[in-house]
């Protein structure tokens, strides 16, 4: 799972994670991170990135918890984000869990104009 996951750091174009009726000019996002850390028996994911598509988190985690179930494999997810294609990612994890840490805005936003 966590090579998958930096598989997608390498990665710009995250329609395949995306809802299919949403209202944007693109696909494009940059992933800093993405990985994931066992704490005894839970798993947590970590992300991070400049944006997110809407469903995208829910739709990766899916999609990565199918390929650690042995449902799907490295070569085959690798296909699916190369695909663009929402059907063939696996089902968007259940919201419940799901938090937004923190966000951060570049310090150029801060400074005013003199």
């Amino acid at each position: 799972m966590n090579e998958a996951a930096h598989f997608l750091l390498s990665q710009e174009d995250f329609q395949c994670f995306s809802k299919v009726h949403t209202d944007v000019s693109h696909f494009r996002c940059t992933l800093h991170e993405a990985y994931w850390v066992q704490e005894g028996q839970v798993l947590r994911f970590h992300i991070r990135a400049n944006r997110f598509l809407r469903g995208m988190v829910r739709a990766i985690v899916g999609t990565l918890v199918a390929l650690g179930q042995g449902k799907t494999s490295l070569s085959a997810f690798q296909e699916i984000v190369a695909s663009g294609d929402r059907s063939q990612a696996g089902a968007a994890a259940p919201p419940h869990g799901l938090y937004l840490s923190s966000v951060r805005y570049p310090e150029s936003l801060y400074k005013t104009k003199q």
